[in-house]
């Protein structure tokens, strides 16, 4: 397979004694490229540092997670700017609403993903986005600066046929994550994937989260890692009636494209 991980939790400490050899896992899994996911401005920060040492392999996005909005500060924005700037950052994320657990109040998370999507207007990046039982404000926010954004993503993507249409309409991408390998909290998801057009799928890990359940053997530890990403790709595909190549190459095309992760990108050669 030639998969690309679009949201991978690359910073985070469940990865801290072994990074390196997690990216060789996923590469020899058939995982080609990786999309660091950034959720405050210093994993951000450290999403460039990482990216850069493998250039063709990782990629980050920058943003604050609604989880940390009431972190932002006057000095936020520009900051996020000077890191939008960086050639190995593809997206602006990951943002948008958590009302789940309201880590933050609603008003900060508010503020934090209408000001993401002004940067990402201004920088004409697609944004990483996520939402949790908050699906009416976000779309409406969503569909006032749609038509400046040049794309994005509705990471993670665990919700009804409803929202899905929405987020459809608004012509926006879908990531669907090992939630879809769930025989039991996944099986609407099963049902609904086989409407989204196969050139708005997109697949992702969200490791160290979601690990598939459909892994035989269950791995010793519970931590996802983007090497189990064909995991996702092949319950994808049978529930959409295609062949896994099919999907593989559906989904790659498309996140080199919304993302642009081609190799000329930053003028390097294979």
């Amino acid at each position: 397979m030639n998969l690309i991980d679009i949201g991978v939790n690359l910073t985070g400490k469940s990865f801290n004694k072994d990074r390196d050899d997690v990216v060789d896992a996923a590469i020899s899994s058939g995982v080609s490229k990786i999309m660091i996911t950034g959720t405050t401005e210093s994993n951000s920060e450290q999403a460039i540092v990482l990216s850069s040492k493998r250039p063709k392999e990782l990629f980050a996005t920058v943003g604050v997670h609604p989880h940390h909005a009431s972190e932002i500060n006057k000095s936020t924005y520009g900051k996020l700017v000077d890191l939008a700037g960086h050639e190995q950052v593809v997206a602006i994320g990951e943002c948008g609403l958590d009302f789940n657990r309201n880590f933050s109040p609603p008003e900060q998370q508010l503020d934090a993903y209408e000001m993401q999507l002004e940067l990402a207007a201004e920088c004409q990046l697609p944004v990483f986005l996520h939402q949790r039982d908050a699906h009416d404000k976000f779309v409406k926010i969503l569909s006032k600066y749609r038509d400046s954004l040049s794309g994005g993503v509705v990471h993670c993507f665990t919700g009804s046929r409803g929202e899905l249409r929405a987020y459809l309409d608004l012509e926006m991408h879908i990531g669907i994550t090992g939630w879809i390998c769930d025989e039991r909290r996944g099986k609407d998801l099963q049902e609904i994937v086989t409407e989204i057009p196969m050139d708005r799928l997109l697949i992702e890990t969200d490791a160290p989260y979601l690990l598939p359940r459909n892994i035989k053997p269950k791995p010793k530890s519970n931590r996802n890692e983007p090497k189990y990403l064909p995991h996702v790709c092949e319950t994808v595909a049978l529930c959409m009636g295609k062949t896994v190549d099919e999907v593989a190459s559906a989904t790659t095309e498309t996140a080199n494209r919304l993302f642009n992760l081609e190799y000329d990108k930053n003028n390097l050669t294979e």
